[in-house]
């Protein structure tokens, strides 16, 4: 998942997509809103791509906006619509492109637009061309686009990679030990796929940054060539289309940041306490959909009573529900305050016209009762006029009513809250009032994954390791609770390795053993340090002594090191040292 920050001005990535998405629907044509005349209908024909990518962005009513009468999967049943066009967005993939040239050879649609979520190569746009000529379709293929929209936003500023295959670009994917060579450039070029596509429909090219060392750093690396080959053949460049704008020559460049999940393991795990990340974590959420299973009271049977069969629901938590964008941050009780007073406005609302109605003597429910209202006072106009306001406000507060019950069973079925407690103690170095031992004993006290997720966060956390004693105890305990103990052994794994390979920069700890080791670096003239000297003598008008440090007031130094920003502080440090010393000379 992705976050992005952009300037207040600027259109957001959802409205980028979004009108990229109907572009695409109205031919390749830009879609005109105000527009009089009446859409060409037409079907859309999608693969499950490219069902995730449109699902959180347009509604049916949106697509029936754009002419969209039937919305169909490539590879479900379809009868043929001879008169009517189609418009195809799909992954060009060996298994999509067999389907599309079978569509042509069956002679399905009047006429095709292809539309392909990334860009196709150029040996499957010939097995296409080499169907359609032997189809004799060739007229009936209209166009044919790379739309680079291989990415799936989920808010204003915020989108995650397309995620059909989730083990594809999992972090299981790309740490685990038996990944071969081929398998890790085939999920790098997968990610790398994703972003270029975001900034194709951003329309500007990024300033990247990364963590060295890492899978972060193949991904820049990789994005990088792709983006400079790109922008070397200056006609067919994706970033200078009239419709993008002249993304590389832009002063407001975004910044793209590429880490390694491996430097916060501890947060994906921990049980937080805000709305979004409750639903998230506890309900069935995928898309900006939520699903969850209703079951109220009980029905009588020849066999007795018994709960009544569970049913379905599903609710769509998108951007325009002003109450999720307001509190989906927000901490749970403040949610589940907001909601009941949502719902006392609510009723002092329907009161009022309700008693505009008994004045009137207009009793009844029928529309002729209500539309007669408009025919008597101002205020009685008013009133009706916001019946329809009123009813989206009464669907809204129903909606995260009974979401937030949900989330609420989870809690007290599972001591979340005892969870989120404990675990932000544990994060903060704060000092635990119960044995973690004894929240993991507990029978009541959440599902063996929520003990699991407690214990790992004890034990990245902690800066010492539990003795072999306490782990075997702590083990014992998690296997009774039924834990699979895989992922500790992971960690503890991943851990000794971070370990290892920071133990080169854990010198200069106290004051003592860095002056013993920059003595002995003077005393064998170390080249690296005498040059860093020489980099920090800097003449005498730029350098700022009013606060007695020195540091330049018209020039920028910048420090690079392999082995990580905290062995930058460190020889920064010893350098400034070094500086002192000299100065006293």
């Amino acid at each position: 998942m992705v976050g992005v920050k952009m300037a207040a001005a600027a259109a957001s990535i959802r409205e980028r997509q979004t009108v990229a998405l109907k572009r695409m629907l109205n031919f390749n044509v830009p879609h005109v809103k105000n527009s009089t005349g009446e859409p060409v209908w037409k079907v859309l024909i999608y693969d499950r791509f490219g069902q995730d990518i449109i699902s959180p962005l347009l509604s049916v009513k949106e697509l029936r906006d754009v002419g969209i009468t039937l919305h169909l999967l490539l590879h479900s049943d379809r009868d043929p619509i001879p008169d009517v066009p189609a418009v195809y967005f799909v992954m060009p993939t060996e298994e999509n492109i067999d389907r599309m040239c079978q569509d042509l050879r069956n002679q399905l649609y009047e006429s095709y637009y292809l539309n392909f979520i990334s860009a196709i190569s150029r040996s499957k746009l010939e097995d296409i061309a080499n169907a359609a000529l032997a189809a004799s379709a060739v007229t009936q293929v209209a166009k044919v686009f790379d739309q680079y929209l291989n990415f799936i936003t989920l808010e204003d500023d915020m989108f995650v990679l397309c995620n059909q295959n989730k083990e594809l670009v999992s972090y299981r994917a790309i740490n685990r030990p038996d990944i071969t060579d081929t398998e890790m450039e085939t999920v790098m070029d997968t990610i790398v796929d994703s972003l270029f596509c975001f900034f194709v429909t951003l329309g500007a090219v990024p300033i990247i940054r990364c963590s060295r060392g890492t899978a972060a750093e193949m991904v820049a690396v990789k994005l990088d060539k792709k983006l400079r080959e790109n922008l070397r053949d200056a006609r067919n460049s994706l970033f200078t289309g009239d419709t993008l704008g002249a993304g590389q020559f832009s002063f407001q460049r975004p910044l793209l940041v590429l880490v390694d999940r491996n430097i916060d393991l501890a947060t994906p795990l921990h049980h937080t306490w805000t709305y979004q990340a409750l639903v998230h974590d506890v309900l069935d959420f995928h898309l900006n959909r939520v699903n969850l299973e209703e079951s109220s009271g009980v029905e009588n049977s020849p066999a007795g009573a018994r709960p009544k069969r569970k049913n379905k629901k599903s609710y769509d938590l998108t951007p325009v529900d002003k109450f999720w964008q307001k509190h989906k941050g927000s901490p749970f009780p403040e949610v589940a305050e907001s909601v009941q007073q949502e719902l006392e406005s609510y009723r002092a609302q329907e009161d009022e016209v309700k008693r505009l109605k008994s004045i009137m003597g207009l009793e009844g429910e029928d529309e002729g009762a209500i539309s007669m209202l408009s025919d008597n006072t101002a205020k009685l106009t008013s009133a009706v006029s916001s019946l329809p306001e009123l009813l989206e406000k009464k669907r809204l507060i129903d909606l995260h009513t009974n979401v937030a019950t949900a989330v609420l069973e989870h809690i007290k079925a599972r001591k979340l809250d005892v969870y989120f407690e404990y675990e932000e103690k544990i994060m903060s170095k704060t000092t635990l009032d119960k044995s973690l031992l004894d929240i993991i004993s507990d029978p009541d006290a959440g599902t063996p994954e929520d003990k699991m997720r407690l214990f790992l966060i004890y034990y990245i956390s902690t800066q010492q390791a539990p003795s072999e004693a306490d782990l075997e105890q702590y083990k014992k305990a998690l296997t009774d609770a039924g834990c699979n103990l895989n992922p500790l052994q992971y960690i503890k794994q991943w851990k000794a390795f971070a370990k290892m390979a920071s133990a080169p920069a854990s010198y200069g700890n106290t004051t003592a053993k860095s002056m013993g080791l920059l003595s002995r670096v003077m005393n064998t003239g170390s080249q690296f340090v005498m040059e860093g000297v020489k980099n920090l003598v800097l003449k005498q008008q730029h350098v700022n002594k009013s606060r007695g440090n020195f540091l330049p007031t018209s020039k920028c130094c910048t420090f690079h090191a392999q082995s990580g920003i905290c062995s930058v502080r460190r020889q920064y440090s010893m350098l400034l040292k070094i500086w002192d010393l000299l100065q006293t000379k």
